[in-house]
């Protein structure tokens, strides 16, 4: 049997769904929940294999609660099913470890169906979202990649630059010439595809490739 939470602050569709996932063999409703604050607390006490994840509610959204949900209870499933089809709530749901992103538009065997993937260890995606999800995976690698391709004294330079240090500066602090940290810093440039200091920097910050410095 897989248990599962609803999160969901709408009364009806909440029913709706609980009548569809019970009438599953092997699905059953063990708790509900109108907030996502609701949710990470009874949590504590009810322990579901699948939550299904409004992203709208009150308080914190569905994206937010994921996160905290991911980061305490990493085992439980989570399946966004949600009206939003922007790209920016799917990736974020994803980023955050959402399992799973359906839309509230898909037929109710569908939905069930992508709770029993997601409770399988499957990944789950309405199919409007697949091309952006095959784009978001190729920059992940792309991404990936780039960070691998840096030696280690690239590393080096590349965290010096992030310090804000000149080039003079960084070749004292790591015992090399001012020219090797000027081909150093071509050939990072070259390999991140940036055409600045300024934008290294944002670059390497956003991707976390160094290790950002205290304020």
């Amino acid at each position: 049997m897989i248990n599962v939470m609803l999160v969901e602050d709408h009364a009806v569709l909440r029913d709706g769904l609980k009548k569809i996932i019970d009438m599953a063999e092997d699905l059953t409703v063990i708790s509900e929940a109108v907030t996502g604050e609701q949710a990470v607390r009874k949590l504590a006490h009810h322990r579901p294999d699948v939550i299904l994840m409004d992203i709208n509610m009150p308080g914190k959204n569905g994206i937010e609660v994921t996160k905290i949900i991911k980061e305490k209870y990493p085992q439980v499933k989570i399946l966004i099913l949600t009206m939003h089809d922007h790209e920016e709530y799917f990736l974020a749901a994803i980023r955050h470890g959402a399992d799973g992103y359906m839309l509230k538009e898909s037929p109710s065997e569908q939905v069930i169906e992508a709770i029993r993937s997601v409770f399988t260890g499957e990944s789950v995606v309405h199919p409007s979202l697949m091309k952006t999800l095959v784009s978001f995976h190729r920059q992940q690698n792309e991404e990936r990649v780039r960070k691998d391709e840096l030696t280690v004294r690239e590393k080096e330079v590349l965290t010096c630059l992030v310090k804000g240090l000149s080039n003079k500066e960084i070749g004292k602090r790591l015992f090399i010439s001012e020219k090797t940290v000027k081909i150093h810093v071509s050939k990072i440039f070259k390999k991140l595809n940036v055409k600045s200091r300024s934008q290294v920097v944002l670059y390497a910050m956003q991707k976390q490739l160094v290790p950002i410095p205290p304020n």
